[in-house]
């Protein structure tokens, strides 16, 4: 008949390993792989979710004397 709380315990910690192997590594290499958006003035990258309001800014505070699509040809439509 046998689970006990020290067989139940054990179970957790054999599950959690499997969990924990299972999200190795880091974040950082597929953020690197989004920043698909760049600045054609200053090569500044943008990750591929940014809008375009942000663009604008970006625009207007780095290149005030460029025009916005001159930094960011992709708004163009």
């Amino acid at each position: 008949m046998g689970g006990g709380n020290g067989q139940k315990a054990k179970m957790a910690r054999e599950k959690n390993l499997e969990k924990s192997k299972a999200a190795k590594g880091s974040q950082l290499e597929t953020n690197k792989k989004a920043m698909s958006i760049q600045c054609k003035v200053c090569m500044q990258t943008f990750i591929c979710t940014t809008s375009e309001t942000k663009c604008k800014e970006h625009a207007e505070a780095k290149h005030p004397k460029a025009e916005l699509y001159a930094c960011f040809p992709h708004l163009k439509k």
